[in-house]
């Protein structure tokens, strides 16, 4: 049965409140009192089962709300990510492309230099080494990584740290527990 009701508090708004139906012998049982169990009862008890009803919707759409909000920032990251990868994936490309006249072998420094024509060209000597004598305009230092992506020269301490913690991890996965939550145990010195 369901029943109409206005919330004191928020006469423009009404909520619809559901109530048990009524029957004068539930499970074949005749009642005691037909009228206490049958009887509307205080309309303020309408009332009061509105507002629980209203404040169960308003907190189901507050969760739903606060849930979606979660995922839009997953979706920003995950964009934001995409982007960074296209971004890394097109400087690697450029900078396999640049001229060569060395094979270069990952795990080693490049330095990446620029002639008045435009063309960007690898060299194995710094900027440092060649001193004032430096011949074209240095662009950059990259070092060739075993997956043959360039880490810019300001990257590369963070990214060996992270590859020597990928590779302990590795090393020692045998000795992992058989847990599968995250255990950072051991991973920092």
């Amino acid at each position: 049965m369901d029943r109409t009701v206005s919330l004191p508090n928020q006469p423009d708004k009404t909520t619809t409140v559901t109530l048990v139906e009524s029957s004068s012998a539930p499970s074949g049982l005749e009642l005691v009192s037909s009228y206490q169990t049958h009887r509307v009862g205080d309309p303020m008890d309408l009332v009061s089962l509105a507002a629980q009803v209203q404040r169960g919707d308003d907190f189901i759409k507050a969760n739903a709300c606060n849930r979606l909000t979660v995922i839009a920032d997953q979706i920003r990251y995950l964009q934001e990510q995409a982007k960074k990868v296209l971004e890394e994936a097109k400087r690697d490309a450029d900078l396999h492309h640049a001229a060569c006249n060395i094979v270069k072998k990952p795990g080693n420094m490049y330095y990446l230099y620029e002639r008045q024509s435009g063309q960007k060209y690898f060299s194995i000597i710094s900027p440092k080494e060649w001193g004032q004598s430096c011949p074209h305009m240095f662009v950059g230092a990259f070092k060739l990584q075993h997956d043959m992506s360039w880490t810019p020269i300001d990257e590369v301490e963070k990214k060996d740290s992270e590859i020597a913690i990928m590779d302990k991890l590795l090393s020692q996965q045998i000795a992992l527990p058989p847990y599968t939550g995250p255990s950072f145990k051991g991973l920092s010195d």
